[in-house]
């Protein structure tokens, strides 16, 4: 019969809806994008949340055996990807000019977004200040993938200024790999190493071996590889389509080099990419690719479909005062979202605005503190705590331990870290994600009546209070 032929597995089932989404969105990117002013990560996740067990049962991430180790590997290439694609497509030379204010970001920024958020979950929660740090430690670095999405191929970026879209690209490319130390020395404290023996490790280990080192020998491999890439154009022994294969495999590379020596895998990338474009030659080679756009379509939005389908929703909605999640409730992690999202960044951004040179006008320090999404990032850094608490490796059990396992205070930090992670990211999509749309509405009804141009998709016109490339206004806000 031709009945018996028919194998709707779960597997199989996943790669026909999640390619017919992903068809879908293609064939109306641009209207969505440049009309709706709607980016990828919020119609991924939603799509993920339909397909998953909380609806469709379709994708079932879990049932299928897929767990921290493999949510890990998939974070980590999408994440170590985006870095590379982030460092290799800023303006060449870029940090000899600017870094000044990607240091105040990936600096005092963090370091406050570290100690706020860990207060907040602190006060809201039932958990050790210790505990607090280590989840805070996964909401201090602004997501490469998200903000990607959002600052980059669309109407809605090029009515942002240039200088403000490189800073918060450069911030995003790096701060990922820079959160590292947060997360480390969280989970030292946590763990009750000597005060010694903390420092002792987290400098030498941390510090030296994964961000120093780390940054150097991305350095090195991007430098190669575009010494190798110009030799191999220059006898014409590299056909011009390679190069943008060429650059993905390099990327992937990068990954496989630090996660092999334990090393910082982001920041190797984001260094790799910004040192093998660092001359504008291989920019300019490929000026007319969309590479950027094939991430974004198939890696990005297929994590966001993944990560929909992955929310542990029942750990929302522990109620129970006798549960180890006392306390971990959808009303309290409402209030955390809306703190982490009010407090993280805005405030520290408007008060060191005058340190960064590139934050000209008060508005763009209020759009630079409010675009600091949380994203795929946040989850990688989440099992990666996860794996420290475990195993004290960066590889992490497959699930879960069970309670007595583990020393109390692990396995406290353990059952929390997953759900609020996962839950402020959701928020942080929608949120960010949709801000492309709110801002778009909101300035243009700021215009008089005569001055609009159609609601939908036509007004391309620079935001107000920000001083564009060739601009004389000195309005600020």
């Amino acid at each position: 019969m031709a009945w018996d032929q028919i194998e709707p597995t779960a597997p199989h089932l996943s790669y026909l809806v999640l390619s017919t989404f992903l068809i879908i969105y293609a064939l109306f990117s641009l209207f969505i994008r440049n009309r709706l002013h709607i980016a990828e990560p919020p119609l991924a996740t939603l799509a993920g949340i339909i397909l998953g067990p909380r609806a469709a049962g379709v994708v079932t991430p879990a049932e299928w055996g897929l767990g921290d180790n493999v949510i890990q590997e998939i974070t980590r290439v999408v994440v170590g990807v985006q870095c590379f694609a982030i460092g290799a497509e800023l303006p060449k030379k870029y940090f000899r000019q600017h870094w000044k204010s990607v240091a105040v970001l990936i600096g005092p920024v963090m370091a406050y977004s570290w100690l706020i958020c860990g207060l907040f979950i602190y006060l809201l929660f039932n958990c050790s200040f210790e505990t607090a740090l280590v989840i805070s430690a996964c909401l201090t670095p602004t997501d490469p993938v998200l903000a990607s999405s959002v600052l980059g191929n669309s109407v809605f970026s090029e009515r942002i200024p240039r200088h403000i879209k490189n800073m918060l690209s450069a911030e995003s490319g790096c701060n990922d790999g820079t959160s590292f130390p947060f997360l480390y020395i969280g989970l030292s404290i946590l763990q009750r190493s000597t005060f010694t023996g903390t420092l002792k490790k987290w400098f030498l280990i941390t510090i030296l071996w994964q961000c120093v080192f780390g940054t150097f020998l991305g350095v090195v491999i991007g430098r190669a590889a575009n010494w190798l890439l110009k030799f191999s154009n220059r006898r014409q022994l590299i056909a011009p389509p390679t190069y943008l294969v060429f650059y993905l495999l390099l990327a992937i590379f990068c990954i496989g080099v630090a996660s092999t020596l334990g090393i910082d895998d982001f920041l190797v990338a984001f260094a790799a990419g910004a040192s093998f474009a660092h001359d504008g030659w291989f920019s300019a080679k490929t000026a007319e690719s969309s590479l950027g756009n094939v991430v974004d379509l198939l890696l990005n939005s297929t994590m966001f479909v993944y990560f929909g389908a992955s929310i542990p929703w029942s750990s929302f909605e522990s109620a129970d005062s006798e549960s180890r999640l006392a306390g971990l409730t959808t009303a309290r992690l409402f209030v955390l979202l809306l703190l982490v999202l009010a407090f993280r960044r805005i405030p520290v951004v408007l008060a060191l605005k005058p340190l960064m040179s590139d934050l000209r006008t008060w508005r763009e320090a209020l759009f630079a503190g409010h675009f600091g999404p949380m994203g795929v990032g946040a989850l990688f850094l989440a099992i990666e705590a996860r794996a420290q608490l475990e195993t004290g490796t960066s590889i992490p059990l497959p699930y879960l331990p069970l309670p007595g396992k583990l020393p109390e205070r692990n396995q406290r930090a353990l059952e929390m870290v997953w759900p609020v992670i996962c839950f402020v990211v959701l928020g942080s999509i929608i949120v960010h994600g949709l801000s492309t749309l709110a801002i778009s509405v909101w300035s243009h009804f700021a215009r008089t009546e005569g001055e609009r141009a159609p609601l939908i998709g036509a007004e391309r016109d620079g935001f107000g209070g920000m001083i564009h490339d060739g601009s004389s206004d000195e309005d600020d806000m």
